[in-house]
């Protein structure tokens, strides 16, 4: 069996590790790109949500180099999320592929049946040793959740362009080499060191911006041009509302956001108070939450059409009038140019830059950030 998932930011070190204590070979589809994009949006429907077209030609990309299982999460509720397996497993069928498809249905959905799905990858395989397997290989996750946290906060002091990017690869090769607890805790504390010890300008005094919306668009660079690494570069202090290892295991806490999700879910509740699918409503919160925390602003990405995070964008106005914060929102499809997001995301910095002049009680101390 050599299994396979669509790309999405880091998930494929967690995926390569779990599958690998499973006895699974795990297949990782080549980087996502202008031909995988392509792929997905010639065989998917025209309306689709950009997430789904590139996930098919993920899923086509790895067909092609040996996977012959596919493994697609599944979902429920108002987001179009919960559809997604099921109309991208009929699409890869019509062109002729064969494989064997699984869906992998939120743990909260019934223990019995995750477990089911697992024991069907490895056959005897019981659910104390699953216990045991899913919570090592998830502490690998959550350091380097933890890593890639650290590298936004970071890479708008770097001294040398593109020193936290470079340290942020070595840093995760690090990690993906560690096995046992031990080994992943003592790989945690020398990749983190990797992170810290890029020389920077800890007195630059930056701007703070905190991206929402909706979890694919936050998690995979390829969907949203490398947003965070280029406002990194351009001198941005970031946070990010949305982590890998957050989503797929949400609780009361947020473990990487920091911020536990019935707080972000209270923060809402003025302006939303009730579920509508995707992130929408933690857009709106984590919103409230950066405006109380004092950043300069906030950029909401999103799918084009995508609907939970349409009602959050219709919602914002009122949230950036009581809560004086500029917010810059971005809708992504396969027909968005990078140079015209660059345009507007530059636009909106001047902008900030202009606020901070007229309120120079607004910015951040010298500092804050590096020692965050």
């Amino acid at each position: 069996m050599r299994i396979s998932a669509p790309q999405m930011g880091n998930l494929h070190i967690m995926l390569d590790d779990l599958f690998g204590r499973l006895g699974v070979e795990y297949v990782q589809p080549p980087p996502s790109s202008t031909k995988t994009l392509q792929l997905g949006a010639k065989h998917s429907p025209e309306f689709a949500c950009l997430p789904l077209k590139i996930n098919i030609g993920n899923f086509i990309e790895a067909l092609e180099v040996g996977a012959d299982t596919l493994v697609m999460a599944g979902g429920h509720g108002p987001c179009r999320f919960g559809y997604y397996g099921i109309v991208e497993e009929r699409i890869l069928r019509d062109l002729g592929y064969d494989f064997r498809f699984i869906m992998l249905e939120p743990f909260s959905d019934g223990v019995w049946a995750f477990y089911k799905v697992f024991e069907s990858l490895s056959p005897g395989l019981s659910i104390r040793k699953l216990w045991k397997i899913l919570k090592i290989s998830f502490s690998k996750a959550r350091a380097i959740d933890r890593l890639h946290k650290r590298a936004l906060q970071l890479r708008a002091y770097e001294a040398n362009r593109g020193d936290t990017t470079r340290a942020l690869h070595g840093a995760e090769e690090i990690m993906a080499a560690a096995h046992t607890a031990e080994e992943i805790e003592a790989a945690a504390s020398e990749s983190m060191a990797v992170i810290e010890a890029v020389e920077r300008d800890s007195g630059r005094d930056v701007l703070r911006i905190g991206i929402v919306g909706e979890f694919y668009l936050l998690l995979e660079p390829f969907s949203n041009f490398g947003l965070e690494e280029t406002l990194g570069q351009m001198g941005v202090y970031l946070e990010r509302s949305v982590w890998v290892t957050d989503w797929i295991a949400p609780n009361s806490n947020n473990v990487i956001y920091g911020y536990p999700k019935k707080t972000i879910e209270k923060k809402a509740e003025p302006f939303l108070d009730q579920n509508v699918g995707g992130e929408g409503r933690e857009t709106i919160g984590s919103l409230v939450n950066f405006a109380e925390m004092g950043f300069d602003g906030v950029i909401q990405l999103l799918p084009f059409g995508c609907m939970p995070e349409n009602i959050a964008t219709s919602i914002i106005p009122r949230v950036q009038q009581e809560h004086d914060i500029p917010v810059l929102t971005l809708a992504f499809d396969e027909q968005t140019g990078r140079a015209g997001m660059v345009t507007r995301v530059e636009a909106f910095l001047d902008l900030l830059e202009a606020r901070r002049r007229n309120r120079p009680g607004a910015a951040l101390k010298p500092g804050t950030a590096a020692s965050a």
